[in-house]
């Protein structure tokens, strides 16, 4: 373990490099084409097993110990966002309209170098460790279920897997049992009325009255119909009528996002969601399109997985704090793999504590303290050498 650490600590520069490198070439999900090739080459320079195109775009490389044993699966995500980066950085995205603004950019160079420092140790392993590099974790369907459906968890025993998490400081692992992240869904809808001139709406059907009104009465569904311990989330992000001043609307477009813990409360907003809009129509006899559509699940740890990283974490240098956290209601796709084998997900504190003002992930100026990816890299190693030699003998 120690010589984990050690290792860890003279390859950070590395690590800082490829963070840097990536955040300057960014690719958005479901269209990344240098980035796995970077990232195959650079684990076929180690020697490790290597597969590209897994799920479509995904990377996954194995390495073998010197001794058999169990099998570790460690997943990092490589995609950015179609966001304009505002930060002043000598390291800038050179993509216009695209960057790394989630610190996926940091999760592969964590990874990397981990792959690294870990293929030093071969010679000392008992098992295999598998390095999943998911694709498209930013968009649904997202890159985790293919990759899995192409067999990526094929003779795998556990996995691990953490997010660099600027909300909280550099130092921090937040982690908890069982649901952790919400399941993220997406509605999208068309009022369909009937348009005309603004000088005479008794002639027409406006739909930008009916979705006014619908997106208000939508606000009584988690107060009224949602069970009060079962968190959710119902918002319109999206409302389109394109039209001059003077015109009636004949239809409105709208999307928006669901969020929740819970399946009966999933099925239940969905069929309560096409209820109120149902309603909202009646009045004017307006007419409604409606598709719910289904994103990743929750993410669900495992009680075991989860209680390991928790006894481990103090131990691991760079760490200051373990903390158990609420849920967060943002999604992630690390669910799939947790729901074909045991595993967990947390979050790696990634603010500096110094910085006057710190953006939340997505946003044109977000960033990390790159700190956070070397506590990353020695929570997953530790995890990894602690899990084989525990389980060599099951």
């Amino acid at each position: 373990m120690e010589k984990l650490f050690d290792l860890l600590k003279e390859n950070y520069g590395e690590m800082i490099e490829i963070r840097r490198f990536l955040h300057e070439n960014p690719e958005l999900s479901f269209e990344e084409v240098n980035t796995p090739k970077y990232i195959a080459e650079y684990h076929r320079n180690l020697g490790h097993e290597v597969t590209e195109g897994v799920g479509g775009r995904g990377v996954v490389a194995k390495l073998h110990g010197a001794k058999p044993g169990k099998t570790v699966a460690l997943r990092a995500d490589f995609d950015a966002l179609a966001i304009q980066e505002l930060n002043d950085l000598p390291y800038k995205s050179k993509v216009d309209g695209v960057m790394h603004a989630c610190g996926h950019d940091g999760h592969t160079a964590t990874l990397l170098v981990l792959a690294k420092v870990l293929n030093k140790l071969q010679t000392e392993l008992e098992g295999t460790i598998v390095f999943i590099h998911q694709h498209a974790e930013e968009l649904a369907p997202g890159g985790a279920i293919a990759m899995i459906e192409d067999g990526c968890l094929e003779g795998v025993d556990v996995i691990f897997g953490t997010h660099l998490w600027a909300p909280e400081p550099v130092g921090n692992i937040m982690i908890k049992d069982g649901p952790l992240m919400a399941a993220a869904d997406g509605i999208y809808i068309t009022v369909k009325g009937k348009g005309g001139h603004g000088s005479d709406p008794s002639n027409t059907k406006d739909s930008i009255v009916i979705a006014a009104q619908f997106i208000t009465n939508l606000q009584q569904l988690v107060a009224r119909r949602v069970d009060p311990i079962k968190p959710a989330v119902v918002s319109i992000g999206h409302i389109e009528a394109l039209n001059p001043f003077n015109v009636i609307a004949d239809s409105v477009y709208m999307k928006g996002t669901v969020r929740t813990f819970d399946e009966d409360t999933r099925d239940l907003l969905e069929k309560e969601i096409e209820e109120v809009l149902k309603a909202s129509c009646y009045l004017t006899k307006a007419d409604y399109e409606y598709n719910f559509v289904r994103g990743y699940p929750a993410v669900v740890n495992h009680t075991k997985e989860t209680e390991f990283i928790m006894d481990l974490a103090p131990q691991v240098p760079g760490v200051d704090e373990l903390r158990v956290c609420e849920p967060v209601m943002g999604g992630e796709d690390f669910a799939y793999y947790l729901n074909h084998v045991p595993g967990t997900f947390f979050f790696t504190g990634a603010k500096d504590p110094n910085w006057e003002e710190v953006f939340p992930h997505h946003h044109p100026r977000f960033n990390i303290d790159e700190r956070s990816m070397l506590i990353a890299a020695n929570t997953l190693g530790a995890a990894t050498l602690k899990y084989l030699v525990e389980n060599k003998n099951n």
